[in-house]
């Protein structure tokens, strides 16, 4: 196995950075999908397409995590049995699992593409965006299949410990990306279903590119032919891991969904500064998001070698790395808000009330250092099933009853609007310091039992 493969040897922060810096890389170029469809459309387009790409991205966000949240079972799964140098059992997980994502992608290209109109209507579209949200959804929904094998392709790779090929495919497809925009929005002004289009292609390249660099990449494990088939213990391996995260996924994106269509009663300009808003805190979340993914194949791998004591450290020197930079993000949330709307939007009034948005958003990039790498502490322990608890509790019995409840403080205000989100992130905190607690408790048991 290359050494850049192996988690589970050397000095810890540099291998975690390491590690993280290509996700981080990789991260912030696979944002600058939804981004820069909004960024193009904002500039050579109407607010109605801004609230139709903004309204559309989140709703297939919110999909695409499903599918990142059942990789992450792959990635865990695959991570541990490479830190235990079972090489078969990881030939087996993925010939297994590249079955179990083939008929994902089949139903979910299918159940999008037909259901586009009635998806449209339930995110309350504002009545004169709605024929163009339901058509980003329609075309994006067509390309599911792409979407679904980068995230697999990704998750492998992040399992085997290799950060830096995901990087490379996906920095392919954002050139690719950003020139289907300017030429499809820009040029041929064909709004948000030009900014669908481009998405869509640029994955398809991403995913071609990533299989031709596999089949010449020397790759820790063997990739027998026999080993692709429906393996029933294997998919049940990733679902028992994968489902709890992917759950969890899907109904804590539901829960920003409801803001979005709380918000969406609002008005147009109010739609589209949460929207721009959103994609900001989407860029701003970056490097927590990078350390998450990372302590995941992180703990795997030394939990399979037998090592906590690295992986616990790991966790703490992640938390540390992370803050340092989610200072700086903080600031600029605050105090630079509408110079960050700037960038996705020309209007006025919708930068406005992004900014407004954004001061909220000060709050939980502080605390998403700590949330965030806590989250990918416990995947990479299996602790899947708190993982979606702790999410659950978050988002529906903090962040949307507060949201209910701000949006009927007269006078509306996008600021206080925001601040459920941080408060959801508290709570999720606390819980995961208990958690921890409740497990190095119940360790230091076993061991005084054993003695």
């Amino acid at each position: 196995m290359k050494q850049e493969m192996d988690l589970t040897g050397g000095r810890i922060l540099p291998s975690l950075l390491r590690f993280a810096l290509p996700v981080l890389l990789a991260l912030f170029l696979q944002s600058m999908y939804g981004a820069v469809d909004l960024l193009v459309v904002g500039k050579f387009a109407e607010p109605a397409d801004v609230s139709a790409v903004s309204t559309g991205s989140m709703l297939m966000m919110t999909l695409t995590n499903i599918v990142s949240g059942l990789g992450m079972g792959m990635t865990v799964l695959l991570g541990q049995k490479i830190g235990e140098k079972r090489i078969g059992e990881g030939n087996r997980i993925i010939g297994g699992g590249v079955y179990l994502f083939l008929w994902m992608g089949l139903a979910l290209t299918a159940a999008v593409t037909a259901g586009a109109g009635p998806l449209a209507g339930i995110m309350q579209a504002p009545p004169e965006a709605l024929s163009r949200t339901e058509a980003y959804i329609r075309i994006c929904g067509a390309g599911s299949l792409s979407i679904i094998s980068y995230n697999l392709i990704g998750s492998v790779f992040r399992g085997l410990g290799d950060s830096r090929t995901p990087l490379f495919t996906v920095a392919v497809a954002s050139g690719c990306n950003i020139a289907g925009d300017l030429l499809l929005v820009a040029v041929f002004s064909l709004g948000a279903a030009g900014a669908a289009i481009a998405t869509v292609l640029a994955q398809l390249v991403s995913v071609l590119l990533s299989l031709i660099l596999i089949r010449k990449k020397r790759l820790p494990v063997t990739l027998e032919r026999g080993a692709f088939r429906w393996n029933g213990a294997v998919v049940r391996r990733i679902l028992g891991l994968g489902v709890p995260i992917a759950l969890q996924d899907f109904l804590v994106g539901i829960s920003f969904l409801v803001v979005q269509a709380i918000v969406n009663t609002l008005g147009v300009t109010a739609s589209a500064a949460v929207g721009v808003g959103e994609k900001v805190c989407g860029f701003l979340m970056l490097v927590p998001s990078a350390f998450m993914q990372s302590m995941s194949a992180f703990v795997a791998q030394n939990r399979g070698a037998g090592r906590m004591d690295r992986a616990v450290k790991g966790l703490r020197y992640a938390i540390g790395a992370s803050a340092v930079v989610s200072l700086v993000m903080a600031y600029l949330s605050y105090y630079h808000g509408d110079l960050l709307s700037w960038l996705f939007a020309r209007d006025g009034e919708v930068i406005a009330a992004a900014a407004d948005y954004l001061r909220a958003y000060a709050l939980d990039c502080l605390l998403t250092c700590f949330l965030f790498c806590f989250i990918g502490f416990f995947n990479g322990m299996e602790q899947t099933g708190f993982v979606m608890v702790q999410g659950l509790i978050g988002a529906f019995l903090v962040r949307v009853p507060l949201c209910f409840r701000f949006v009927r403080w007269e006078p509306v205000s996008l600021f206080r609007v925001g601040l459920a989100t941080p408060a959801s992130s508290l709570v999720q905190i606390l819980l995961c310091f208990g958690y921890l607690a409740y497990i190095r408790k119940r360790r230091s048991g076993r061991k005084d039992g054993s003695e």
